[in-house]
């Protein structure tokens, strides 16, 4: 708790000297790193610049009230909940249900014992640190299903959904859309020689090449066994044809040690795209890719295709 980078923010709203003073004094500064605004307009503006993640807010300020501060809160909250006290000297049981209704998650009526203060901010600290716990899984059960276990590349359901997002760019915007299947060669014979393990070590140095060579506007990924797949954007043929050659290249050359042996391997890159005519369904350049890479085996191995349907051809 004293560690200054696990300081819990607490933002107080309130136009008092004295209840300013009040929460000072009674929340521990070791615990708490705290952030005064005397106005309404004031805490908004803190409130964007360091989203706190609890705020204390009297109901009645000179400019906007309480209840209209929880409100604009509640409306630009992000994917982190921020919980809100009401503190009002009103306690009629309709106004509390009014800011409870608002989106207060608590209220404290003045005159207030310093003591039950600190003992609902505590409450709130409890419920915002869960929330947070619950955020983070949250995240890692996302990765864990959008993710390869082995490579750790985006697998086949995270690349149809940056597709998806992507595809419609490019339709409304004109940039180009590229897809490209690629299928390590022999790859079964790695396996029969060297064993599964010394198959995955190749999966997962091809995998590096990818990640290393990938730019943020793209993704890659593996979709089963040996095979991968490429979206490319906002680029051109011949970049493209220049960006897997060189993908090419790096696993030509790059050899793999496992148990003294010496393992060398080769793949297969198919393409299709468009650009800005229409928006082609995923499935369809998928196919069109993988009837590429169909068509590179079939020449040889070790080399890239494009696809027949495209308006002109890569290879």
């Amino acid at each position: 708790m004293g560690n200054a980078d696990e300081r819990f923010t607490v933002l107080v709203a309130d136009d008092s000297a004295v209840y300013r003073k009040i929460v000072e004094r009674t929340l521990e500064k070791d615990q708490y790193s705290i952030l005064f605004a005397k106005t309404g307009q004031s805490a908004i503006e803190l409130f964007e610049q360091h989203r706190p993640a609890l705020v204390i807010t009297d109901w009645i300020m000179p400019d906007i009230t309480g209840i209209e501060l929880c409100q604009q809160i509640r409306a630009s909250s992000e994917s982190s909940y921020t919980y809100v006290i009401i503190v009002t000297s009103i306690s009629e049981k309709e106004n509390v249900v009014k800011g409870l209704a608002a989106g207060a998650d608590d209220y404290l009526t003045k005159p207030f014992y310093p003591e039950e203060l600190a003992a609902r901010v505590a409450v709130g600290r409890r419920i915002i640190d869960l929330q947070r716990q619950i955020e983070v899984k949250n995240q890692l059960l996302k990765e864990l299903v959008l993710t390869d276990p082995l490579t750790g590349l985006p697998n086949r359901r995270a690349i149809e959904e940056f597709a998806s997002r992507q595809l419609s760019g490019a339709s409304r915007y004109g940039f180009s859309f590229w897809v490209a299947m690629a299928d390590l060669d022999n790859f079964k014979r790695v396996n029969d020689t060297y064993g599964h393990d010394a198959g995955d070590m190749v999966l997962k140095g091809f995998a590096e090449i990818l990640k290393a060579k990938l730019r943020r506007s793209d993704i890659g990924g593996r979709i089963g066994g040996e095979e991968f797949l490429l979206v490319l954007t906002h680029t051109n043929e011949d970049n493209v044809r220049t960006f897997l050659e060189r993908i090419l290249e790096d696993l030509r050359t790059r050899e793999f040690s496992f148990r003294e042996q010496r393992i060398r391997v080769t793949a297969s890159f198919g393409v299709a795209g468009f650009q800005g005519e229409g928006t082609p369904e995923f499935a369809r350049l998928v196919s069109q890719a993988d009837a590429a890479l169909y068509a590179a085996k079939h020449k040889g191995r070790n080399r890239i295709e494009a696809s027949a349907s495209m308006p002109s051809r890569i290879s």
